[in-house]
């Protein structure tokens, strides 16, 4: 089966232009990916009681976008979407894993169709396949879905993948951040005696469950909060700031910061339910601002001036930015925009609204993402639209309860939490709005309502 659908995807893999970079002026590229934490919860977004000193340290030299967006409030599909720098509609990686209803877990059918929707990284031209082309060494550690790191062009890297065992969405790369850093150091002094440029993907499975911080960490929160689960997933977000320190000291330790971008956003977002271990309602698989929203910084001492930005932006402009400051080719399909001529040259940002969608978290058709299609919507300045549909949702039917099927409009800028729907008051937008969204991707399978009626 893997034979056919590579050989299918080959007209897929067409690139564009290459960057104006010059070889010589190729950054090492950082790439740090939170796992499943808030917008909110840091030391540099106004977060009371988080500690992020070494994130926050970060923000201060970086170009910080504060509504910084990913289109999909779900791990899988997000990271893909890093990776491809294409919709979850466009890289068909649209949830966690097939529907159980289509096959049971253990049987080869599933397994079958785990490898079909492993196979579509392969149709796609991944940043660490591009930045190979220019000579970059790439290492893949932490969280990583689609089967072993060299499926998605990285060089060198800690997954093995499936279908070895355990191979879901890391295995070995797991360990890193929560057991130490080895890997990172080994491959950066690997890179720096080959005189390569080098990108890394840092995507630990931090302030992720199971929420297991160091004591001496856990002891800062006990105290001053009420609840338990909220106490260990702060001292969880402290953890991880720690060790994005390290790998930031790293990189300063072999004096190699100021020829180094570094990227930062975080997955999917997440509210911590004070009565459990889980997380709360309208947050992580979300299309509501806490799962979607996220903090962006690009960091590149000499080259990015640092500063809070008030542009709109989306992880889905990463990869052509990553690509841009690289020299690379940048695929023509590629939907986001590089972000280096707005932030190294001060250029205008010519896109005044994002646009976002979220799936099922089990896969209805693992090669039709309008199947599992629950939400979309779309971000024009202080407005929001959010639309909801009837694609087949299978479990974690509590993260979608889906109660309310008409348009959902909202003030981000005096409401930024969404608790009052405006879209009543304002018909004229919602329509407008709305075909936005319709023109963004034409969806003709699910059913929505684009007005509101009592």
């Amino acid at each position: 089966m893997r034979t056919v659908l590579i050989a299918s995807c080959a007209m897929l893999l067409s690139v564009g232009g290459t960057a104006s970079a010059t070889e010589a002026a190729a950054p090492n590229i950082v790439f740090i990916i939170s796992d499943d934490q808030a917008w909110t919860d840091y030391g540099f977004m106004g977060h009371p009681v988080i500690r992020t000193p070494r994130l926050d340290e970060l923000a201060a030299r970086s170009a910080l976008f504060p509504r910084g967006y990913v289109p999909t409030a779900l791990c899988r599909p997000s990271l893909a979407t890093m990776s491809t720098g294409l919709y979850a509609h466009q890289h068909k990686i649209s949830g966690n894993d097939p529907s159980v209803a289509l096959a049971a877990p253990a049987s080869a059918e599933y397994a079958a169709l785990r490898e079909r929707l492993i196979a579509h990284i392969d149709c796609q031209p991944t940043v660490p396949k591009l930045l190979a082309e220019r000579g970059y060494l790439s290492h893949q550690s932490g969280k990583w879905w689609e089967g072993s790191y060299r499926r998605g062009g990285f060089t060198h890297g800690m997954t093995r993948g499936f279908p070895e065992p355990g191979g879901r969405h890391g295995d070995d790369g797991l360990a890193i951040g929560r057991q130490g850093m080895q890997s990172l150091v080994d491959f950066v002094e690997h890179a720096v005696a080959e005189q390569k440029p080098f990108f890394l993907w840092y995507a630990p499975f931090l302030p992720h469950t199971p929420h297991n911080p160091p004591e001496r960490l856990l002891a800062k929160y006990r105290d001053g909060v009420d609840s338990l689960p909220v106490a260990k997933y702060y001292a969880m977000c402290e953890w991880f700031d720690e060790t994005c320190g390290e790998l930031i000291d790293l990189i300063d330790t072999k004096g190699l910061t100021n020829k180094t971008l570094f990227v930062y956003v975080g997955d999917n977002g997440w509210i911590q339910d004070p009565r459990s271990n889980n997380y709360a309602p309208r947050s992580k698989q979300s299309p509501n601002e806490a799962g979607v929203r996220q903090p962006i910084m690009l960091s590149w001492p000499g080259v990015i001036p640092p500063g809070r930005r008030d542009e709109l932006v989306s992880s889905i402009d990463l990869a052509p930015t990553m690509l841009s400051a690289a020299g690379a080719k940048i695929p023509d399909n590629l939907p986001g925009l590089d972000l280096m001529p707005v932030v190294r040259d001060g250029k205008l940002l010519p896109r005044d609204t994002i646009f976002g969608e979220g799936f099922a978290h089990d896969i209805a058709d693992v090669d039709t993402p309008e199947a599992s299609l629950l939400y979309r919507w779309a971000i024009e300045g202080r407005w929001k639209l959010l639309l909801t549909y009837d694609g087949v949702l299978g479990r974690y039917a509590s993260s979608h309860p889906r109660t309310e099927r008409r348009p959902q409009l909202y003030d981000l800028v005096a409401d930024p939490h969404e608790t009052a729907n405006l879209a009543v008051q304002h018909p004229d937008l919602v329509a407008r709005l709305a075909g936005k969204i319709d023109a963004w991707w034409p969806v003709r399978q699910r059913q929505v309502q684009t007005v509101w009626s009592e």
